[in-house]
């Protein structure tokens, strides 16, 4: 399968269990949405996915290229193809995005071939123009230090860059949309629909109905109460939008405790 199939995925935070039996396919060349009320598990996801320390995984499988991920180490999960875009991601003064960007892609390259001295300095100059110019970034951001007095959506498209350059197949967007005000939320996604191909995969978790208005998923997952309880089309975010989520509740809630 060319993708990432999560079966039956179950993971404790604390010793509370927060993932009850998670399943949902994410095949290379769609765009997934995630959505659900808060406490519902859609963090504890992301991060047990790319393999966080804190998050237990007491059951189930996550298959990519072959591979169950769970069994791999958080930067072998990213040497495999694997891209987390934090909701809140943390500064590092005095490391520039140019240079943090580099140092990754040598990691990658040399995961895949232990001899490979990296890309070259003129190579990667090249490499980092053309993906800023693809999302319209400024050239000057890349010698700024990553993350160091950046706004909201100037971090977020720190990310969006971090996984321009890195290639991921599969890239998990936790609430990338969080804190943004409606210029910056416009950038970020078209950073993504820039990314979107036949080779790329994405699972964008949200709790807002308006980044999908720039994205257009191809399929909207609900998860409560740690499980995917509705996926439909782009609709379901419009559902929500109208509804809210006590019709899930209502619907699933005396389901999920019997």
């Amino acid at each position: 399968m060319s993708g990432l199939e999560i079966r039956d995925l179950r993971a404790n935070v604390d010793d509370k269990e927060i993932l009850q039996g998670v399943n949902l396919t994410i095949e290379l060349g769609s765009v997934h949405a995630l959505m659900g009320p808060n406490g519902s598990g859609k963090s504890t996801l992301a991060y047990t996915l790319m393999g966080h320390p804190n998050y237990k995984v007491t059951g189930g499988e996550v298959i990519f290229d072959g591979v169950n991920v769970l069994e791999l180490s958080p930067d072998e999960r990213s040497h495999l193809g694997l891209f987390l875009a934090f909701q809140y991601p943390v500064a590092i003064p005095g490391v520039t995005v140019a240079n943090f960007l580099r140092t990754a892609l040598n990691s990658h390259q040399k995961a895949i071939d232990p001899e490979s001295k990296g890309i070259s300095i003129p190579d990667f100059r090249k490499l980092l123009k053309e993906k800023m110019d693809l999302l319209q970034m400024d050239h000057s951001f890349a010698g700024r230090y990553l993350n160091d007095g950046f706004s909201g959506g100037e971090k977020k498209r720190a990310e969006i860059l971090q996984m321009a350059t890195l290639e991921p197949k599969i890239s998990i967007m936790d609430e990338t949309d969080s804190g943004l005000d409606i210029d910056a939320l416009r950038n970020v996604a078209e950073g993504v629909q820039a990314l979107r191909g036949p080779n790329f995969g994405a699972l964008v978790i949200t709790h807002y109905q308006r980044i999908l208005n720039y994205i257009n998923p191809d399929f909207v997952h609900i998860l409560f109460e740690g499980r995917i309880v509705e996926s439909g089309g782009p609709e379901m975010a419009h559902k929500l939008e109208e509804r809210g989520y006590d019709w899930i509740r209502e619907k699933h809630g005396a389901k999920l405790a019997a």
